[in-house]
């Protein structure tokens, strides 16, 4: 596994907006100089650094002078594209002082999910780190909604180390790492310093927490290991804060929690499981989900008892159980509305009911992934 400079070509970096703030909570220049400065000697080691930053909605609240986060979308995507002006002027000047240059790129979840779209984005990337760019990477908050909103930047960061092959994924947080319990609540907490599989005990441990001015908490972070575990790389969650946090981390100090990555997954059973929006679900039986799950097998009618969502033929969905887990992801060969009618059935029987079939699967083996 490649944790230390020694054996690390490549390194994604997500730094969360409490990082970037000072003692009187303002997007801090100073933070991201420091920044700078330590990707500096990180770049001297020969690691390519790719940057995935939060904090564009902050530089805007402070822009307007706005101390609470609007409800309003609307509001938020306007402060995203006033804040990410300044955010960016930051970046470059205090990058430029240390001898580096940087790129921006903004992205939806659209971006990724079209593949065309995120050859290009893998492409950019490798271009601009061959030519000692350093490319700093957001959310298109002005634009997402919804439908394509990555949900936060943790996320992201998940996407973007498997999408440009990384050795590791850094998070700098506002907290030193994953603890047993809430250390704000109970002051014996302590840190887990490695997490070797992310189940439903490590994911108990886990609290949201949120500022006025950033998104997510520990739970996205898992998300975010979970999802770069599942291409092959680890992720470590650091205090963003502390002295020469990423240098540490390159020169292989063990700081913070390490989440071992898991089984690798093939580039595109990753794709099925991550890069799609899952536009439904799919409920099924005890039996469907042995099938599915210890057997290797298809997804037939015959385990399914209930569709939740409209989506078509070729859209991601989500196959739970009865108590509501979430057991694979896959690819639809039917559209809602026809699995509404075949659910049950057996695969013999879906001409009779529809009057032509497609294939005897509802999601096929090879277009899905067991979480």
């Amino acid at each position: 596994m490649k944790k230390s400079g020694a054996h690390m070509n490549r390194l994604v970096i997500k730094i969360g907006t409490s990082v970037l703030l000072d003692d009187e909570k303002k997007i801090s220049t100073g933070r991201i100089r420091d920044i700078a400065r330590q990707v500096r000697k990180v770049k001297e080691k020969g690691i390519d650094v790719i940057i995935v930053s939060s904090g564009a909605i902050g530089c805007g609240m402070e822009t307007l002078g706005l101390a609470r986060k609007p409800k309003e979308m609307a509001k938020r995507q306007a402060l995203a594209s006033i804040g990410q002006v300044l955010l960016m002027k930051m970046y470059r000047e205090n990058f430029e002082k240390k001898g580096m240059k940087v790129s921006q790129i903004l992205l939806t979840h659209e971006d990724i999910k079209n593949r065309t779209r995120c050859l290009n984005l893998t492409n950019t990337l490798d271009t601009l780190l061959k030519m000692d760019i350093v490319p700093v990477i957001n959310e298109n908050d002005a634009l997402s909604f919804t439908e394509i909103k990555f949900g936060d930047n943790d996320n992201l960061s998940a996407l973007i180390a498997q999408i440009a092959t990384a050795d590791l994924l850094l998070i700098l947080s506002d907290v030193e790492g994953l603890f047993d319990r809430d250390p704000n609540r109970y002051p014996d907490a302590k840190m887990i310093p490695v997490v070797h599989r992310i189940d439903e005990e490590i994911e108990g441990t886990a609290t949201q927490s949120a500022s006025e001015k950033s998104v997510g908490g520990m739970v996205s972070k898992l998300e975010a290991a979970k999802k770069a575990g599942l291409y092959g790389i680890p992720t470590r969650v650091v205090l963003g804060g502390s002295k020469d946090v990423i240098l540490k981390v390159v020169e292989g100090r063990q700081i913070g929690t390490l989440f071992l990555p898991g089984r690798k997954l093939a580039r595109r059973k990753w794709w099925t499981a991550f890069a799609f929006k899952p536009k439904g679900v799919i409920w099924v039986d005890q039996g469907a989900e042995r099938a599915v799950v210890e057997n290797g097998k298809s997804l037939l009618p015959s385990g399914v008892v209930r569709i939740d969502g409209h989506f078509t033929s070729g859209d991601c969905v989500e196959m739970k159980n009865g108590s509501g887990t979430v057991v694979a992801r896959g690819i639809a060969n039917y559209s809602s509305s026809e699995m509404d009618r075949i659910k049950g059935l057996k695969s013999l029987d879906i001409e009779k009911e529809l009057g032509y079939k497609y294939t005897e699967e509802m999601v096929h083996r090879d277009n899905m992934v067991v979480i």
